[in-house]
């Protein structure tokens, strides 16, 4: 009798085929766990417990200094066309810009050492995909040529790498990554890299048309439409009345109710930022056309003063400082953000204080568009004044010369300093905004 009615339904087996199912099932699972063994090899040799390249926290105003110099005199937009120009960069100088760039586009950090005609680049990215977890680094030998460098050898944590997967690598990277030129503009502007002992010498040529091209490969097209359409809100805002004063909550309410708005169909953070930058260029007098070139056709918000707390400076720190907070957490980022008030007490107005304080409001209400965008935007929404940006700040010192400064604070980061920081912060965790 059978010990199951439905087995007596099934026809009779075949030896011959499940013999043959059988070793096929047998060839596909054995496949499968080799797969699955050798991608647990290459995850192994690829991915690192810690980062290669350690953090660093030593980027002082000194530095930024030094950036900011460079900066101008190598700015594209003053250079004059076919004409060959070298650059000097330090090990520092890169370290500084690479790890500013590498940590705002991916969180990763950077370190290069230059050697007589060959340079060595490593890179450490943090990675987690579900209960994998560790850090990627990558490193790469470049050798000096007649033209630009060459990749002479690189590998993925202890895996190496063909040389011929190292460019449709960059260039699939830089097609995904925004702000980022491809590479063949790059090519066409760089004529030569050389490598001596802690220190790379680049040989460049602008030409007539690629300084735009270089902007606008900087703004891609969807970051192009958001600036768009908060510079023609901002237009329609300061055309407004016959004054030629306002408030700065007047024209960031607004904006940021337009952000709420383009936030139901967009990412809440770019849309926040782009408002940030909007009013960070407008209340600085720069123009959005020196960065990107499309906006020289835009509508011009019309010059006004404005103002928070009766203060003309006020805006500009806490913008500048809101747009640096959401542009990234580098070294760079917190050592620009005290750079100006150093360079006032060193000739300038004086170290203010007071300024630091608007600077650590932007720097938190910026923390906050990046992070709580929808949230930031909904508090806004209900209504805002001047108060609930700025705690009242008329009371901490001011137009210290350098001099008066070292009296009394020492240097930047001594005891005394930090208790007056620490006082800006405490009145600032009294404001609704910041909690």
């Amino acid at each position: 009798m059978s010990v199951n009615p439905l087995f007596d339904a099934l026809p009779p087996r075949d030896s011959g085929r499940l013999s043959a199912m059988k070793t096929w099932t047998r060839w596909l699972a054995g496949s499968l766990l080799a797969t699955c063994a050798g991608l647990a090899a290459v995850a192994a040799l690829a991915l690192d417990s810690q980062p290669a390249v350690p953090e660093r926290n030593d980027i002082g105003v000194a530095d930024v200094a030094h950036a900011l110099e460079l900066a101008r005199q190598h700015d594209p937009r003053r250079s004059t066309p076919g004409k060959l120009t070298q650059i000097s960069l330090t090990e520092r100088d890169l370290h500084l810009l690479l790890n500013h760039a590498a940590h705002r586009l991916l969180g990763m950090r950077v370190a290069v050492d230059l050697q007589a005609e060959q340079a060595l680049l490593q890179t450490s990215l943090p990675w987690a995909w579900g209960p994998v977890k560790g850090w990627v680094n990558v490193q790469a030998r470049l050798r000096q040529t007649p033209g630009m460098p060459a990749l002479q050898a690189w590998q993925l944590g202890g895996l190496p790498l063909p040389r011929a997967l190292a460019r449709p690598v960059l260039q699939a990277a830089a097609a995904r990554l925004s702000n980022v030129p491809d590479l063949a503009l790059v090519a066409e502007v760089v004529q030569n890299v050389q490598f001596a002992d802690a220190q790379m010498n680049v040989a460049y040529v602008w030409q007539s048309d690629t300084s735009n091209r270089v902007l606008s490969a900087l703004t891609p097209p969807d970051e192009q439409e958001r600036l768009r359409a908060y510079t023609e809100r901002l237009a329609e805002l300061t055309q407004r009345g016959p004054g030629w004063t306002v408030a700065l909550p007047a024209l960031l309410g607004p904006m940021f109710e337009l952000a709420r708005q383009r936030s139901l169909h967009h990412d809440a953070a770019q849309e926040n930022r782009a408002a940030v930058l909007t009013l960070a260029l407008y209340v600085t007098g720069r123009n959005l056309g020196s960065v990107v070139p499309a906006a020289r056709a835009w509508p011009k918000p019309r010059p006004l003063q404005v103002q928070l707390a009766g203060r003309v400076d006020f805006p500009q720190h806490f913008l500048i400082s809101a747009f640096l907070a959401m542009e990234g957490t580098s070294p760079l980022t917190h050592a620009i953000g005290l750079a100006k008030e150093v360079a006032d007490a060193n000739g300038g107005s004086g170290f203010s204080f007071t300024d630091l304080a608007a600077n650590r409001a932007g720097l938190r209400f910026g923390q906050l568009a990046l992070n709580q965008p929808a949230m930031l935007q909904q508090r806004l929404a209900q209504g805002l004044t001047e108060a609930a940006l700025l705690p009242p700040v008329s009371d901490l010192p001011e137009f210290l010369k350098q001099s008066e400064f070292e009296a009394v604070y020492g240097q930047v980061g001594s005891p005394p300093y930090q208790r007056v920081l620490a006082d800006i912060e405490q009145r600032l965790n009294t404001l609704t905004m910041y909690r």
